[in-house]
C-alpha cells in the first residue's frame, strides 16, 4: 500500500511541475523581454529626438534646432498651410491685422492664434512676446530683419512670396524637417502627389486654351505669368499661360497688352469694391478679348488664388479652376 501512495504522490508532483513549467513558458518570457526591450528603445529614440540638435539649411544659412518647436510664429500665410497640413497650430501669424484673410480649409484645421501684425512689417515686439521657439520668416520681405527675428528665436527664411509651385514643395520640405516631422511631411506629400495626379486626369489632353491669372484692383492689372506660382500650379496639371516666363512673375499691364496677348480664359482675383476692369469693360478692346468673348473670366478668391500659396490651398485652387473649366 505504501508503494501505491508513494507512486501516486510521484506522479502528483510531475503534473505539478509540468504545470509550472507550462506558466513560466521561456518563449512566452522571451517575447515579453524582446517587448519591454522595444519599448524602451522607442521611449529613448523619442527623447533623443526631443534633445537631438539638427541643422536646417535655407535662404539665409543654417540655423540649428533642438527638440521639438511648440511655439511657432509664421510670417507668411504659405506657413500657416505648411503647418496646418502637418496638424501644427501656429501660435502667431503675420494675418495683415485680419483674421479673415486664413482661407476656410486652413482655419479648421488650426487652434486661435495671435496675429503679429502685417506680412510687411511684422511686429517684432508682439513676436517676442510669444516666446517663440521658432519664426519662419520669407526672404524678400524679411531678409532685412533676419538678424532681429534670430536673436528672438532660431528662425528660418525661406523663398515665399518670389516662389513658384516647385519652390512652394521644397520650403514645405524645409518646414516639416524643422519641426521634427519629416515622416509625416512625407506621407503628407504622398498625398498631395496622388490628388495632384487625380486632378491632372481631369484636364483633357487636347486643351489649348491659354489661361491668364491676374489680380485686379483700382490700381492696376497684374498678371501673373507662367513662373510665378500661381501661373506655374496652373502649368503642372497642363494649363498653358498665355504670358511666358519674363524678368518679372507679376506683371501690371495695360488693357492694350492684355489684348496683344489674347487670353481664352481669364481668373480675376478681385481686390476691393472697384477696379480697372470696371473701366475697361465699357472699351471694345476688352470686349473683344477672346475670354470676354467667350464668356469665361472667372471671379475667384484673392486669398486662395494668390496670397495662399501652399500644398492645402493648391489642391483647392485646381479644384476651383477646373470646376469653372468643365464643371456642368
Amino acid at each position: 500500500m505504501k508503494k501505491i501512495y508513494f507512486m501516486l504522490l510521484l506522479s502528483l508532483l510531475f503534473v505539478l511541475a509540468a504545470c509550472g513549467a507550462e506558466e513560466t513558458n521561456p518563449e512566452s518570457d522571451e517575447e515579453q523581454q524582446e517587448q519591454t526591450e522595444a519599448d524602451a528603445e522607442g521611449e529613448t529614440e523619442e527623447q533623443e529626438g526631443q534633445s537631438q540638435e539638427r541643422v536646417i539649411s535655407h535662404e539665409m544659412g543654417e540655423t540649428p534646432i533642438t527638440g521639438t518647436p511648440e511655439n511657432i510664429v509664421v510670417l507668411e500665410f504659405s506657413y500657416v498651410d505648411a503647418l496646418a497640413a502637418l496638424d501644427i497650430s501656429p501660435v502667431g501669424i503675420a494675418d495683415d491685422n485680419d483674421s479673415e484673410r486664413i482661407i476656410e480649409p486652413i482655419s479648421e484645421k488650426i487652434d486661435d492664434y495671435t496675429s503679429v501684425g502685417t506680412r510687411k512689417q511684422p511686429s517684432l515686439e508682439v513676436i517676442s512676446s510669444l516666446q517663440p521657439d521658432l519664426i519662419i520668416a520669407d526672404l524678400q520681405r524679411h531678409k532685412e530683419i533676419y538678424d532681429q527675428l534670430n536673436d528672438i528665436a532660431p528662425t528660418i527664411v525661406l523663398a515665399s512670396l518670389s516662389a513658384d509651385y516647385q519652390g512652394i514643395l521644397d520650403g514645405f520640405e524645409v518646414i516639416a524637417e524643422a519641426v521634427g516631422k519629416e515622416e509625416k511631411g512625407a506621407e503628407v506629400m504622398q498625398a498631395h502627389d496622388e490628388k495632384m495626379e487625380e486632378l491632372r486626369a481631369q484636364v483633357p489632353e487636347d486643351e489649348e486654351r491659354t489661361v491668364l491669372p491676374a489680380v485686379v484692383a483700382s490700381s492696376g492689372f497684374f498678371a501673373h505669368d507662367d513662373n510665378s506660382y500661381t501661373g506655374s500650379l496652373l502649368a503642372s496639371i497642363g494649363l498653358d499661360n498665355a504670358i511666358k516666363s519674363g524678368d518679372e512673375r507679376y506683371n501690371k499691364i495695360n488693357l492694350e497688352q492684355v489684348v496683344e496677348f489674347n487670353p481664352d480664359v481669364m481668373f480675376h482675383m478681385v481686390a476691393g469694391d472697384e477696379t480697372v476692369v470696371d473701366e475697361w469693360e465699357e472699351n471694345d478692346l476688352y470686349q473683344g478679348i477672346s475670354a470676354v468673348e467667350s464668356d469665361q473670366v472667372y471671379e475667384v478668391n484673392r486669398n486662395m488664388w494668390s496670397r495662399f500659396r501652399g500644398l492645402i490651398s493648391s489642391e483647392q485652387i485646381l479644384e476651383d479652376a477646373i470646376e469653372h473649366l468643365y464643371g456642368e
